[in-house]
């Protein structure tokens, strides 16, 4: 698994350029996952204290902001500092209320049942230890709060995985590398992909942190998946 200072690192050499690139090789698709798993976090009226993990720039957290009820908190972290302040900027120029400070997932500075979410956008394959991160989550959430996670994952279909892995490993670290001047992030991220657990794993790890009624949901032809479980 990687380590945290290289992430760190690596996010923040890749900040300035990230959002457009991401929204470029993924054809703007994620912005309908993210709308998905916002739905399925707000399945209420009533003020929401919610905690995004592995924050980045901020696409996930602003589209919680967006749509979470009147009142609610919304407060993003991650280890970057570089995509949050991209981040920041792009909230203030949005004028949407939400908070974004240094946060480590593995370690997360607030107390016991703090929060009535938590999620994590394309982010939770780049934590250290998967399994720690979840117990963490899991820890600050309150009992019946709900965790939701949208996670890149490889197509179950022969067909369309042949040229997954076709654009993911060859052309998108092309790509990237022309825009952003450093080809190795963009071999990583795809390869971070490859190497996240598969489904059924995954929700196994998810259940052994403590989480119930763990399900998911492949969207675009398993391109993507939302996990879900609940304290």
């Amino acid at each position: 698994m990687p380590k945290r200072e290289n992430i760190q690192s690596l996010f923040d050499s890749i900040a300035p350029d990230y959002d457009r690139l991401n929204h470029i090789l993924s054809c703007n698709i994620d912005r309908i996952w993210r709308r998905k798993a916002v739905r399925e976090m707000m399945d209420g009226r009533s003020p929401l204290a919610v905690l995004d993990v592995a924050c980045g720039t901020g696409d996930f957290t602003m589209a919680i902001a967006r749509h979470a009820p009147c009142g609610s908190r919304v407060l993003g972290i991650d280890l970057s500092e570089e995509m949050m302040e991209e981040g920041r900027r792009k909230m203030a120029a949005a004028n949407i209320e939400a908070t974004m400070e240094y946060g480590d997932s593995e370690a997360l500075a607030y107390d016991d049942n703090t929060f009535d979410r938590v999620s994590v956008g394309f982010g939770i394959r780049n934590f250290e230890h998967q399994e720690v991160g979840l117990r963490e989550m899991r820890r600050v959430l309150k009992p019946g709060g709900k965790l939701v996670v949208l996670e890149l994952s490889v197509p179950s279909n022969a067909l369309l995985r042949w040229g997954y892995k076709l654009y993911f490993l060859h052309v998108l670290p092309l790509i990237g590398g022309m825009v952003s001047g450093n080809r190795s992030a963009y071999e990583y991220l795809p390869a971070s992909v490859l190497n996240f657990p598969p489904p059924a794993k995954f929700m196994a790890m998810m259940r052994e942190a403590g989480f119930s009624a763990v399900r998911h949901r492949a969207l675009t032809f398993g391109v993507c998946r939302m996990y879900i479980g609940v304290k």
